[in-house]
């Protein structure tokens, strides 16, 4: 649901995916929107009242998290067949899978640099990638449990992990050790978000509370009560002066915060300046480097907001459902000719940003009106019934053709490691039979 909330609150209700939606993420530009699903697809929305998207399909289970980079040109898939994909999004075409993760993949985040991503796994470990070579470069376990959430810091040095164990983690990526260590839910924490100054920190957990963290000082400092039930997910604004949170008691609340409003244009702007992986530290850079289990002598303010705050939306707002007429691209990269003509306009949405201010921009939307006779109906689409059911059929060919390719691939990753075992022990061997020698 994409919602509007001046002058009067409203939402458009995008229809098309077959099974529960897992992730959200707008592209930098906010003219699109990348969905991820339990049924094994990614979609590409258009963001307005038609509704039209481009459904990829290359996963063989379900979808758990979707991520651009921070140019906008490559998307980040993460899936439980324990494999990251990367897309093209100019082209719209898949570029290449990242395994070797042994369990399901929760998540995946691109570096605000592009260069590297990071991904946790229910095996207990959150890799750090290399877009460039496509290797893992980087190793982070854990004994105790998985993380269900990982993303980079604003300046892209660290990492922060939400953990099944009810612990909230920082690593430095460029030296490959955890420097801070909160304990402060007495739940799984599913989801944080980083500040845009980078020096704080709000998570979100079953235990029904988000916690904003004050990395600088190393400490929590706000514990906020709104959600009844577990809290799924929670997201700063681009100038950090909003942020949101979903949770299980199907509400979306949207907080204000009493930090100081910043220009996301300047914050990227100087974060850009320290944004290479082999940089020496920048003094901002440097945290604790000391576990942080926090009692609870240390001083906290809660907020139950239930108690001060009022509702000022209405209860019921109008919902506008919008069906998908899509496109579908496979690892194979064929299309299908008839249904192009809607992956092309979408392609235009990257080509010329400029069209974001015709199309989807909030002041456009706000004007819209909700009629939706200009859609169309079943009975009014031009393609007829027999060549819709053969590419239908030609869609279920390519799915079976796409899970073989997935196979293949991940057979042939096994091979390739069985066989640097081998070379590795005959090295060994080799080299033992000269020192006797």
């Amino acid at each position: 649901m994409l919602w509007n909330c001046k002058p009067q609150a409203r939402a458009f209700r995008y229809v098309g995916h077959k099974d529960v939606v897992t992730s959200l993420r707008f592209s930098p530009l906010g003219n699109l929107l990348a969905s991820a699903s339990r049924d094994r697809t990614v979609r590409l929305w258009i963001p307005d009242k038609r509704g039209k998207s481009s459904e990829f399909k290359a996963h063989t289970a379900p979808v758990r998290s979707v991520d651009f980079s921070a140019d906008g040109q490559f998307l980040a898939t993460a899936s439980e067949d324990k494999s990251i994909k990367v897309w093209n999004m100019y082209r719209q075409r898949f570029l290449y899978s990242l395994y070797r993760h042994t369990h399901w993949v929760r998540c995946a985040k691109f570096s605000p640099d592009g260069r590297l991503i990071v991904s946790c796994s229910e095996d207990k470990t959150i890799k750090i990638w290399d877009t460039t070579n496509k290797q893992c470069v980087n190793n982070f376990s854990d004994s105790v449990g998985f993380a269900n959430f990982v993303d980079f810091n604003p300046n892209g040095t660290c990492i922060a992990s939400a953990g099944s164990d009810h612990t909230v983690k920082l690593w430095d990526v460029r030296v490959n050790k955890l420097l801070q260590h909160y304990q402060v839910h007495s739940g799984g924490v599913n989801c944080v978000s980083f500040h845009p100054s980078g020096n704080y920190l709000i998570t979100a957990s079953s235990d029904g509370t988000l916690k904003i963290l004050d990395l600088l000082e190393g400490r929590l400092i706000y514990t906020l009560q709104g959600h009844t039930g577990p809290v799924f997910t929670v997201s700063f604004s681009k100038g950090g002066e909003l942020f949101s949170s979903g949770g299980a008691d199907a509400q979306v609340l949207l907080w204000r915060t009493n930090f100081d409003d910043l220009n996301c244009k300047d914050m990227i702007k100087r974060n850009l300046k320290r944004l290479h992986f082999d940089a020496s530290p920048h003094l901002v850079d440097i945290y604790p480097r000391t576990p942080h289990p926090h009692e609870g002598k240390i001083e906290t303010v809660e907020i139950n907001p239930k108690l001060e705050v009022i509702d000022l939306q209405t209860s019921s707002p109008p919902v506008v459902d919008v069906l998908s007429f899509d496109s579908t691209t496979t690892t194979d990269t064929t299309t299908v000719r008839t249904l192009a003509d809607k992956s092309e306009e979408i392609s235009r949405y990257f080509l010329n940003p400029s069209l974001l201010s015709s199309e989807c921009s909030p002041t456009s939307l706000k004007k819209k009106t909700e009629d939706m006779s200009d859609f169309p109906s079943e009975s009014q689409r031009s393609i007829p019934l027999a060549v819709t059911d053969a590419l239908e059929h030609i869609m279920e060919q390519l799915n079976v053709l796409t899970q073989t390719v997935s196979i293949l691939e991940q057979r042939l990753t096994l091979t390739e490691d069985k066989l640097k075992d081998c070379l590795e022990n005959q090295q060994r061997l080799f080299n033992v039979i000269q020192q006797k020698s």
